[in-house]
């Protein structure tokens, strides 16, 4: 059983992930009910799944205020906007709030008033949170969080998901849910080798399914998740139905003239449509403004790792940037989230110790052999506004070539779960529903 360990400090002991026979006794029970089950029985189970429970020792806890109450602060930017990075008056009034007004206690306690679980999967925990909806005929899903995101960013629709009919849906729109921890991520174990790239994680991710007991499901993901939701659909392993995104990778949608252009510096090519020209001015000002932090996790994990790893405030304001610049109140996400929010999310990253071993899959996407080809299954799409690229129909189908959904919303943005629930929902129950 693994210890995890977060600034020195241990902070979750053997006594605080909960083993317990019954429990997956009463899983498997629930389990042989589902939709193409298997037919895994309560010894197996029991053997691969160990219930698992939060428990941040209040040492931990003491530590961090401790060490914000110490920050050493740079002086203020020299411009009046966020050209320079994260503003010093933002970050400060956030982490004022994280030492002064945050309670971790209240997201420990969301975290486990749901069934959390640690699996084995390629000598690696992978700890995921799995609810059952009461429907019989749910479909089982698995989501995928990205970065600088995590489980955290899925918790609002796990009620709407899987009892629909308490949230305004049809007992047809229910999903059985799964919602595991990338390696490296949240309570998931730390890879100690390389490897770990998304095409592994995906193939990960097919063993969890079958081992819960689904023959057959679907697959979500935004960022991270929506990449290694494009490594499940081409592998295709037998039972996955499709997949949904709401991130589209642009090296496989991108028409060759505009990557041309992107890649030298060239004028957009002639002909565009305003919508392709200004996504392509979009991309452009991205790869010029906003792909540092990519560069540097793809290049120099480990070297940013040390300073997220022991500055509380330097790992808020790594998280933070981003936040800022994705959601869809651009350079405000306090409009979109609450501070307690922002603050569950990055909490989580600090008590894990998970700074480094998160932007490690950067690198190890940048160093795997590219596998761009077209997807075959079933896929579904919704672009959010907010979103950093935002191609039309006709760019995603060259990604795609099962395309089955497309839908353009009018908000929401890269964090589409965490700040749209109930549109992100209803996208999800759209996307899927011919795949029942």
């Amino acid at each position: 059983m693994t210890t995890h360990q977060s600034s020195g400090n241990s902070f979750l002991s053997r006594r605080t992930v909960l083993l317990s026979a019954a429990a997956i006794g009463s899983s498997a029970l629930l389990l042989s009910g589902a939709p193409g089950f298997s037919g895994a029985t309560a010894q197996t189970l029991t053997e691969a799944i160990r219930p698992f429970r939060v428990a941040i020792a209040q040492s931990s806890v003491d530590d961090l205020r401790r060490r914000l109450a110490e920050t050493r602060w740079p002086e203020v930017e020299t411009v009046d906007d966020r050209s320079q990075g994260v503003q010093l008056a933002k970050l400060k009034s956030l982490v004022q709030h994280w030492g002064d007004g945050y309670d971790w206690r209240s997201a420990e306690n969301r975290l486990n008033a749901l069934p959390q679980f640690l699996t084995n999967i390629d000598d690696l925990d992978i700890h995921f949170i799995h609810v059952r909806s009461r429907h019989a005929n749910a479909l089982p899903l698995i989501m995928t969080h990205g970065w600088p995101g995590s489980v955290f960013e899925m918790l609002k629709v796990i009620g709407p998901l899987t009892d629909p009919t308490a949230h305004g849906g049809s007992a047809d729109d229910a999903f059985h849910l799964v919602l595991p921890s990338i390696p490296g991520f949240g309570f998931s174990e730390k890879p100690s080798n390389k490897g770990w790239n998304p095409g592994r994680v995906a193939t990960a991710w097919d063993t969890l399914m079958k081992r819960l007991g689904y023959a057959s499901y679907v697959s979500q993901g935004g960022d991270w998740g929506a990449i290694i939701s494009d490594a499940m659909g081409r592998q295709a392993p037998r039972g996955l139905l499709g997949i949904h995104v709401n991130r589209i990778e642009r090296s496989t949608t991108i028409p060759p003239e505009i990557a041309k252009a992107l890649r030298n510096g060239e004028p957009a090519p002639k002909g565009l449509s305003i919508e392709e020209h200004a996504i392509f001015d979009e991309a452009r000002e991205f790869l010029n403004q906003g792909f540092g932090y990519a560069a540097i996790m793809g290049t120099r994990p480990q070297t940013i790792g040390y300073g997220v790893s022991d500055s509380p405030v330097g790992l808020a304001a790594w998280i933070y940037d981003k936040l800022a610049d994705w959601v869809f109140t651009r350079g405000d996400p306090e409009r979109a989230l609450t501070k307690d929010e922002i603050l569950d999310n990055i909490s989580l990253y600090w008590f894990t110790n998970t700074g480094a071993s998160s932007g490690r899959i950067y690198w190890e996407n940048s160093t795997a052999k590219a596998k761009l080809s077209p997807i075959a299954i079933p896929a579904a799409v919704t672009v959010f506004p907010g979103e950093v690229y935002r191609p039309p129909k006709k760019w995603v189908q060259r990604g795609y070539s099962n395309l089955i959904y497309y839908n353009a919303v009018d908000k929401g943005g890269h964090f589409a779960a965490w700040e749209e629930p109930d549109l992100f929902t209803r996208e999800i129950r759209a996307g899927f529903r011919t795949l029942r």
